[in-house]
């Protein structure tokens, strides 16, 4: 049976929810997956980085950054400089990259990885930056270390999107995709039906943590459109950066066209689309009201889905109810189990 040594660039709730998912499957992975893991290390953006080779103490990792205390008491070892030398000194046979997400360039999230492949290292991320902006780069370098670049995460948290493409269906022609991939977004418009004033779906929205401090990402369609152009890059096999997508986001939606869609029996959703044309892409993010026959009218709160459209399954969807951190952390696992046995 192999360990592997794990460490973690970026320790927010899904950090902290992945590495309780690892410890309560620890031994499910010993019996079926033959292997076994320690987490060596743990960088974080305001809370310090430590190492230790043995193995950190990570629920007493995981108390200190709940009473906002730094983590630096933890480390074991030489000096760390700066992210990329905590990454090369730790020597881990497992990077897990959760780093926010830049949409403009994908940054630092494309240094850290490829610094973990270049050191050996597999690298999991559940960051949608470099995925847009590094696809084929990391998975080409991954491929001359023998490791693997792993994402499943970085688009509707743990469903099983990429993989879907990736194996299960072979000889298949995605023609192209619609659905609800901003869940931030879907549950604002849901509070406004629920005749709540925009701010003051804002300010729920951010009291429950599904947005981060500053909403504009989410409400201006940009997280949508970086979800749109992931998947248009890897399922679709056309590279596409966020700002190629028709973005258009949901500011401008006010209670009157709420009420106006609800009484000819319709509702506003931020539909993603995008239809390949030739070798081209036209992709947008944008509000638009649907009608009961869609299968997005019944999409609610924080939920997501998707559609594709092939040319032997003419609409095939996937729906995720309600994600949280705890969702998102199973897709990081997957990645690493299908790293580990090479699938």
């Amino acid at each position: 049976m192999s360990t592997l040594s794990i460490i973690f660039v970026g320790f927010g709730n899904v950090g902290k929810a992945l590495a309780q998912l690892l410890d309560r499957k620890k031994q499910l992975l010993e019996e079926q997956y033959d292997f076994t893991y320690r987490i060596v290390g743990i960088s974080t953006g305001r809370h310090g980085m430590a190492l230790n080779l043995m193995g950190l103490p990570v629920d007493e990792v995981i108390e200190t950054l709940k009473n906002g205390g730094s983590i630096t008491r933890f480390h074991n070892g030489p000096e760390i400089r700066d992210t990329y030398d905590f990454i090369r000194l730790s020597g881990a046979d497992v990077m897990f990259e959760n780093s926010p997400v830049n949409y403009q360039t994908g940054q630092p999230a494309v240094d850290h990885l490829r610094t973990g492949l270049e050191f050996g290292m597999h690298v999991i991320t559940a960051n949608k930056g470099p995925v847009v902006h590094a696809y084929k780069e990391l998975t080409d370098l991954a491929a001359r270390q023998g490791k693997r670049f792993m994402f499943e995460s970085a688009v509707m948290d743990g469903a099983p999107i990429f993989s879907l493409f990736r194996a299960p269906l072979p000889a298949i022609e995605l023609r192209g995709f619609t659905g609800i991939l901003n869940s931030c977004t879907n549950l604002l418009l849901g509070l406004m039906e629920e005749e709540k004033t925009f701010d003051e779906a804002v300010n729920y929205a951010q009291s429950i943590g599904i947005t981060e401090t500053d909403p504009s990402g989410d409400i201006d369609g940009w997280d949508a459109a970086v979800k749109v152009a992931a998947l248009s890059t890897v399922v679709m096999g056309i590279p596409l950066k966020p700002d190629q997508v028709e973005r258009e986001g949901i500011r401008n939606i006010t209670p009157q066209m709420i009420q106006e869609a609800r009484a000819a029996g319709e509702r506003w959703k931020l539909v993603c689309s995008a239809r390949r044309c030739g070798d081209s892409i036209e992709a947008s993010v944008k509000p638009q009201r649907v009608r009961p026959t869609s299968p997005m009218f019944s999409i609610n709160g924080t939920s997501s889905f998707v559609q594709f459209e092939t040319d032997v399954l003419p609409g095939l969807g996937i729906l995720e109810g309600d994600p949280s951190p705890d969702t998102t952390a199973y897709g990081l696992l997957a990645d690493l189990i299908n790293a580990v046995r090479g699938s």
